[in-house]
């Protein structure tokens, strides 16, 4: 069983990983919690890219990262890749946006998801970026999920991420979307 080291230190994100790839025959751990590596691309792919090629050559193993976020229309793309660090908790990044957007009438926007797989010299391997449109609510809606899942609503399928169960949102998420994407080349990969 190939070893392929997730780069973040966030055992949620290892979590959500091993369910996306439980079909290999992979085992996933998180990246040292002493190496960090500086999200400084302009793009979620940059950073992605960054985050897995720097974590694969220090520890000269295979990596994989994520970066993603939320980009907002009438907000010309923000918060996009700042979007974790749009404010200090999920309930006031979501009243930050809902305030940013107050009267705005094109409420568009769609959620991010870019991949990147590096060998262990840091070369990547596999990217690829996943895409799901949808709007902005005026309000939140539903229990589930986390960030601003209770206000992005995707229209095809008439309920808020937060709204989804996590087999739907597994489904039809921006993350879903880029792990189908890379799915064929990550199954045919030994690493």
């Amino acid at each position: 069983m190939a070893t392929v080291v997730v780069a973040t230190g966030n055992p949620g994100k290892l979590k959500e990983m091993q369910a996306y790839l439980k079909d290999l025959d992979w085992s996933l751990t998180l990246k040292p919690s002493h190496l960090e590596i500086e999200e400084i691309g302009q793009t979620f792919l940059e950073n992605a890219r960054l985050k897995a090629s720097g974590v694969a050559r220090a520890l000269g193993q295979w990596a994989i990262s994520d970066d993603s976020g939320l980009q907002v229309d009438a907000l010309n793309g923000a918060p996009g890749i700042y979007s974790a660090r749009y404010a200090d908790s999920d309930g006031a990044r979501v009243e930050r946006l809902l305030s940013a957007m107050a009267g705005i009438s094109d409420r568009r926007a769609q959620f991010v998801c870019a991949l990147a797989l590096a060998r262990p010299d840091g070369t990547i391997a596999l990217e690829t970026e996943g895409i799901c449109g949808g709007v902005i609510l005026t309000e939140p809606r539903g229990q589930g999920g986390f960030g601003y899942d209770p206000v992005f609503y995707v229209e095809e399928v008439g309920q808020t991420f937060a709204e989804m169960s996590a087999l739907e949102k597994h489904h039809h998420s921006h993350r879903g979307l880029a792990f189908r994407q890379l799915w064929p080349a990550l199954a045919s990969l030994r690493p």
